[in-house]
Formats: C-alpha cells, structure tokens, sequence
C-alpha cells in the first residue's frame, strides 16, 4: 500500500488541528474535539466542483439516487407489510426475515469475490439489477409465505449485493478520475449522501403511495426504479474486467478477520446493523401500536433524517480525510446510543421527529465513512472490503431480525429500544479496544 493510502492515520488538517492529529491523542474527547474542529469551503468546493464536471461523477450520484429511492419505498414497511399485509406473528416474521438474510450473506459473499477475480462489475449489476425488479414485483403478488420466501432468499438475496458493487466501483474510479488517496472518504461520503438524499422524501412518497395502492404499489414502485437503474447500468457502466484479478486471491477474507483489529471492528458493526435492524423494524409499528400514529407519521419520522444526514455526511467525510476515521465511528456509537436512549424516552409520536437528528448523524458516520475505512484494509479488493462491511451489515440485520420477533413478543415494542443501548455500548467498547492503526499491516498504535 502507498503512503498515500495510509494517510488517514496522519493529519490532513492545518494549523492547530495539523498539529493536535500529528500526536498520540491522550484523551478520546480531546482528540474529537481536534478532529472535528471547522474545515474550510475549499475541502467542499473543489470536490463538488469536479463532481459536476466530469459525466461519470454525474452516472456514479444518479445511480445512488435511484437505489437510495428504490430502498426508501420498502424499507420503512417491511416489518408492517409481515405482520399486518401477510399475517406473520413477529416471531414468525423474524425467522422470515433471517433466512432471507441468511441466503443474502451467502450469495452476496460469492458473487463479490467473483467481481473482484472474474466478472466485471457491469455484469454482476446487471444481474442484481434484473434480480431486485423480479423480486419486488414477486412482493407485489405473492402473498403465500413460502413463496415470499424463496423469492426473497433467491432473487432479493442476489439483488442486495447491488449496494456494495455500486460502492466498489465508484471507489475503483476514483484513482482512475484523478482523486488522491486520502480525498477518497470525502468523496465516498458524498456518494452516500446521493443515496441519502432519496430517503428525504422516498418514505413520505411510499407511505402515500401505500394509502392508495396498497402494499402492491410500493412493491411495484420499487421494482420500477431496479428497472430504471437496470438500464443506466447497461448504458453507462462500462465492462471492466477485475482489478484485483491477479492478487485478490492472496488474501483471503478469513485471513483478514484473524487481525485482532479487524474482526473488534467488523464485529462491532454487526452489533451496530443489529440495533439499526431492530430500530427499522420496532419503529413503525410502535408509532402504530404503543403511540397509535398513523402511517403517515410513519413516513414523516423516516423522512426527516435523510435532510439532515445531507449536511452530516459532507462534515464528516471532510473530517475522514484529515485524520483516522476509527475516532469519528467510536463517535457515531455515543451518537448511536443516545439516540437508542431517547427513542425509549418518547411519548407522542411528533417527539420522534427531532430525535431523528441524532440518527441522521449516527448513519453518516456508520454508513459513510466505515465504507471507506474497510476498503482501506484491501485496497486492491474494493469488492471483498465492501462487501465486508455489507456482510456485517447481513449478519447483524440477521440477528436483529431474530431478536425483533423475540423481543418485541416477550418485552413490547418500547424495551426493544433500551436493548439497543445496551448492545451498542458493547460495541462501543470493541472500538474501544480495536483504536489502532488505519491500515494493513501496521502497528497497532493507539488513535
């Protein structure tokens, strides 16, 4: 790895910041504190500005956004769409929810190391691509369980890989664009504000749509926009062949997740998309059920964080730049905690409206800059690093999907919330003690 890629442990900064980054931090709020001081318009400008000068950069946010709004549609009412459109009990609906995630892990793992030795990237978007709009259109006129099943273990389980191949190949673009090593979190944070920027108003569209046309219409919706990605992909993603094709087998994944290191951050994100799983899930129907909103509230509460994680993911990735970006996740995680703290806490359903704030803030740090701190463990397999990240993504939603049904039968929707707190404080200690070095192979100083 050059010493560019390994800059993140190296202040980008200037000034006092510079100087604050370049020594052993003492105190974990000290350094924060540091890190997280004002950037300058220039750290924004020039990005943006490249941004919207070069027609790849234009494909590569587009793309985000149509996924970002394909997502925004379902996600929301999932949990609704099992327990009250097709009559699972929420234990049934869990175990629903894990073998589809379970199938996910296993055909999403295969098909990412396949596009880091075998296939171009074009060609395993296409297929995820072709595969969300089978599924979804599947979800839209099936309604007997074993069916949805398989339809969501086979077709929606390949189509879930769309996300992290969409996340390698703009990482894989952007030496070749003329974007140095340490601007890649920036610029990887602003490709997730794209798929951000859709859910601003793709829950609040898909809870109208579902008042009108039922749970068929958000389906259909959703599998529209695969189709419509379907065909900028086959338009404008060229078919490269892999990267990584001659030295991606000489790390293997398992090899990788011996590094004490890496298996406390990779197993701490899976306790993170656990909560994060639990929280999709519990949200809604406590509105429904413990606060007695509406589904209108419903889309509303998943609105107001997309506008805020705007702003959120720009600061941050401009922070990921300057110094380690293991400081600002340990961060997220306070975030994460207090936001878990004060969901427990509602009481109205419109108090859940500011506390979204919190959570916009959490997702910036959880979903766009830990992107760019896995890739940085194997630079030269984009495909293997996201989908790293996107396996403790399945894992952790695996097990929030079991602990959902459980938790949510035995100790109601409200207690689900103080689970997460407890969960992301172990996490947070993983962290904790996973605070080395940002790169492959380096030592293990503390950040």
């Amino acid at each position: 790895m050059s010493s560019a890629e390994r800059a993140p442990d190296r202040a980008e900064g200037i000034g006092l910041v510079g100087r604050v980054c370049q020594r052993p931090a003492t105190n974990f709020f000290e350094s924060t504190v540091a890190l997280t001081s004002p950037v300058s318009m220039q750290k924004l400008v020039v990005p943006l500005r490249r941004l919207l000068r070069q027609p790849e950069f234009l494909i590569m946010i587009l793309s985000n956004l149509v996924l970002g709004l394909a997502y925004s549609f379902v996600a929301p009412f999932y949990s609704m769409f099992g327990t009250i459109e097709v009559g699972m009990s929420n234990w049934a609906f869990g175990v629903f929810m894990t073998i589809t995630s379970l199938s996910g892990i296993v055909l999403t793992t295969v098909l990412a190391r396949w596009s880091d030795t075998h296939l171009s990237r074009r060609t395993v978007l296409l297929l995820a691509c072709v595969c969300g709009a089978a599924g979804y259109a599947g979800y839209a006129l099936v309604r007997d369980i074993l069916w949805l099943t398989v339809i969501g273990s086979l077709a929606l389980g390949i189509a879930s890989i769309t996300f992290a191949q969409l996340f390698a190949y703009q990482r894989e673009s952007l030496p070749r664009l003329g974007v140095a090593a340490a601007e890649a979190p920036l610029y990887m944070n602003i490709f997730r504000l794209m798929f951000s920027l859709a859910w601003t108003i793709g829950p609040a569209l898909g809870a109208w749509v579902m008042i009108h046309y039922s749970y068929r219409g958000i389906f259909l919706v959703c599998a529209g926009l695969f189709l419509v990605l379907l065909l900028i992909v086959w338009r404008y993603i060229p078919a490269r062949p892999p990267a990584a094709a001659t030295t991606a087998a000489r790390v293997p994944l398992t090899q990788l997740l011996r590094r004490v290191d890496l298996l406390c951050y990779f197993s701490a994100f899976v306790l993170v998309f656990m909560c994060m799983t639990m929280g999709m899930m519990n949200l809604p129907l406590m509105i429904l059920r413990t606060l007695h909103g509406t589904e209108q509230q419903i889309g509303i509460a998943y609105s107001v964080a997309p506008v805020f994680e705007l702003p959120f993911m720009v600061y941050f990735g401009v922070l990921a730049s300057r110094g380690n970006p293991g400081r600002l996740i340990r961060l997220g995680l306070i975030i994460a905690i207090t936001y878990y703290a004060l969901l427990y806490l509602v009481r109205e359903p419109w108090h859940i409206y500011p506390v979204q704030v919190l959570s916009a803030a959490m997702i910036a740090v959880v979903s766009g800059i830990a992107i760019t701190f896995f890739q940085g463990y194997i630079p030269d397999q984009p495909g293997t690093a996201t989908n790293l990240y996107t396996t403790a993504n399945r894992i952790g939603s695996t097990l929030g999907y079991l602990s959902f049904g459980t938790l949510a039968t035995n100790i109601g929707y409200r207690a689900i919330f103080l689970v997460c707190v407890a969960v992301c404080g172990a996490a947070f200690l993983l962290l904790w003690l996973a605070r080395e070095k940002h790169g492959p192979g380096e030592a293990g100083s503390t950040s």
